[in-house]
């Protein structure tokens, strides 16, 4: 059994010590808590555990803390994808829900299992999910100073689990100061994908994530025999002709795991029962 998990990017600019000791050690505990779950369930159940803990907390931008966008709303998106079956849930732009990957796990029987906007709204409040706000006081004095947004904030899992099957998924808060209607990688195969070969969740800006392919590039690599670490150097270099800005995390049937980003820093934890490992 293997999971890691992450929690968008970190700058040495414009974020203090005090923050990244705080992100450390909160993906320390939700990677080992998570690691604790994924003994007794599914891949697909303990991603979808590991990334509403992750919404759950405000240091990250997803669920609680979202960026507010241009119009003052704040939209989410998540997805979740079950390796095994090939199927793929999520939400685009859903308001007003706590966690919106529980909304994309919901999803997750029916034909129609990609909803965006009102409709992903709609479905949420219609099968039991809370009205919720995720705005957090530090969230709107950020958009009411309109100070410029990193655009790196996505959180995600990838778990192999005891029967070895994989399973993925993604959620954000978006870059913040979007356009209305802007639609992010996370719900989509750029940046959330895993089949019986191989899992991968990614974080940065979502338009160069979307360019890029990044997690169906890597998944197809890996599927096609190349090893882990290889699939992302590759699909990374190709990010290099237009700077694109992203980070990824991923692990294969064999456990093999493997992080990576274009730019510093990712904040990422992974866990295999014995050693954690946690972004320096």
């Amino acid at each position: 059994m293997k999971i890691i998990i992450h929690g968008g990017f970190f700058s040495e600019s414009s974020t203090d010590l005090k923050t990244k000791t705080a992100k450390q050690e909160a993906l320390t505990a939700i990677v080992k808590q998570s690691y604790d779950y994924l003994k007794t369930h599914t891949a697909t159940e303990t991603v979808v555990y590991a990334v509403s803990l992750l919404e759950d907390n405000p240091l990250f931008n997803a669920g609680i803390g979202s960026q507010i966008q241009s119009d003052g709303q704040i939209r989410m998106s998540a997805a979740l994808m079950d390796g095994t079956t090939q199927k793929m849930s999520g939400v685009i732009n859903i308001q007003n829900v706590q966690n919106p990957i529980k909304v994309a796990e919901k999803l997750m029987p029916y034909d129609d299992r990609v909803l965006g906007g009102e409709g992903a709204t709609a479905f949420a409040h219609g099968n039991g999910f809370d009205v919720f706000s995720t705005e957090t006081p530090e969230r709107r004095a950020e958009f009411e100073k309109k100070l410029a947004a990193t655009g790196t904030g996505t959180v995600g899992c990838v778990a192999l689990d005891a029967d070895g099957k994989l399973a993925v998924a993604t959620s954000t808060g978006g870059k913040g100061f979007e356009m209305v209607g802007r639609i992010s990688d996370s719900a989509t195969v750029a940046g959330n994908y895993a089949n019986a070969f191989c899992g991968i969740s990614c974080t940065g800006v979502g338009e160069d994530i979307v360019s890029n392919a990044t997690a169906a590039k890597i998944v197809t690599r890996v599927t096609d025999g190349m090893p882990i670490c290889d699939a992302f150097a590759k699909t990374f270099k190709e990010l290099k002709p237009y700077d694109g800005f992203a980070g990824a995390i991923g692990i294969d049937a064999q456990g093999n795991i493997c992080h990576k980003d274009s730019h510093p820093s990712m904040v990422f934890a992974s866990f295999d029962g014995v050693d954690v490992k946690v972004f320096g």
